[in-house]
C-alpha cells in the first residue's frame, strides 16, 4: 500500500499509484478546507485569531503541491500574526509567502509592516520597492515606502554625524598625543557646560579656558581660546573682579 512508502520511494504498482494519488487528493482538499476555515475564524474577530493561525498552520503542513495556495496560507497567517502583535512570525511568514509566489502583493505589504514594527527599516524598504515594481499604484505600499525613505534618510544623517564626530575625536587625540599634551578629566562642568578642546581645519587647537577667582568666589569663561591667541585678545570679554573695599 502507498501508506507504507518511505519518503522518496516511488509506487511500484498501479494500485500503489492509485492509493498515492488518493492520499495526495485528500491532502490537497484538506489544505483548502483548512485555509477557508482559517479565513472564517479571522472574520469572527480577535477572540478567534489563534484558531485561525492553527488552521493556516495545519493547511501549510498538508504540503500542498500548489505554490499559490501555500503562498496564500503563509500570507494569511502573517496577517493574523500582525494582528496578534507577533511581528517576527509575521515577517518570516511573509518571506515564505513570497518564496512560494513572488507575485503575492499582500505578502510584500505584510512583510513591510512586520519589518517596520521590528525596526528593520532597510528590509521594510526592500519589501516596498519590490512590491511596487509589481503594483506601482499600490497606495499601502507607497505609504510605508515613503515613511521608510524618510526614516532611512534620518538614520543615514545620524550615522554621518556620528562618523564625523568620531573622526574629529581621533584627529584631536592624534594632535594631543603628538604634542605630548596631557588632558585630565573634565571638571567644573556646571560652569563650562562640558565644553571640550577642538581642532579646526588648519589643525589649530582651540581650548575652553575657565578663570577662577577664589577670593571673591567668581569666574570668567572663555569658550574659544585658540592656541595662537594672545591673552590680551580676550581681555575685553573678561571682567576682573575687584576685592577692594
Amino acid at each position: 500500500m502507498a501508506l507504507w512508502l518511505q519518503p522518496g520511494e516511488e509506487p511500484e504498482t498501479a494500485e500503489e499509484r492509485a492509493d498515492l494519488d488518493a492520499i495526495i487528493a485528500l491532502r490537497e482538499s484538506a489544505a483548502i478546507e483548512l485555509k477557508e476555515k482559517g479565513n472564517e475564524y479571522v472574520k469572527m474577530g480577535k477572540i478567534h485569531y489563534k484558531e485561525a493561525v492553527d488552521c493556516y498552520t495545519r493547511a501549510i503542513d498538508q504540503k500542498s503541491s500548489d505554490p499559490l495556495h501555500n503562498s496564500i496560507c503563509y500570507s494569511n497567517r502573517a496577517h493574523v500574526e500582525l494582528l496578534l502583535g507577533n511581528n517576527r512570525r509575521a515577517y518570516n511568514d511573509a518571506q515564505e509567502a513570497i518564496k512560494a509566489n513572488p507575485a503575492n502583493i499582500k505578502a510584500y505589504f505584510r512583510g513591510a509592516k512586520a519589518a517596520l514594527a521590528l525596526g528593520l527599516h532597510s528590509e521594510a524598504s526592500n519589501f516596498c520597492v519590490k512590491g511596487l515594481e509589481l503594483d506601482p499604484k499600490n497606495d499601502e505600499l507607497k505609504e510605508i515606502g515613503d515613511k521608510m525613505q524618510k526614516l532611512l534618510a534620518e538614520e543615514d544623517a545620524r550615522s554621518k554625524r556620528a562618523l564625523e564626530k568620531q573622526h574629529r575625536a581621533e584627529a584631536l587625540a592624534s594632535v594631543l598625543e603628538s604634542r605630548k599634551s596631557k588632558v585630565g578629566r573634565a571638571t567644573y562642568k556646571q560652569l563650562t557646560g562640558a565644553r571640550k578642546p577642538w581642532l579646526d581645519k588648519s589643525q589649530m587647537l582651540h581650548w575652553p579656558v575657565l578663570l577662577l577667582y577664589g577670593e571673591v568666589m567668581a569666574s570668567d569663561f572663555i569658550e574659544d581660546f585658540c592656541e595662537t591667541d594672545m591673552f590680551s585678545t580676550h581681555l575685553d570679554l573678561i571682567s576682573f573682579p575687584c576685592s577692594c573695599k
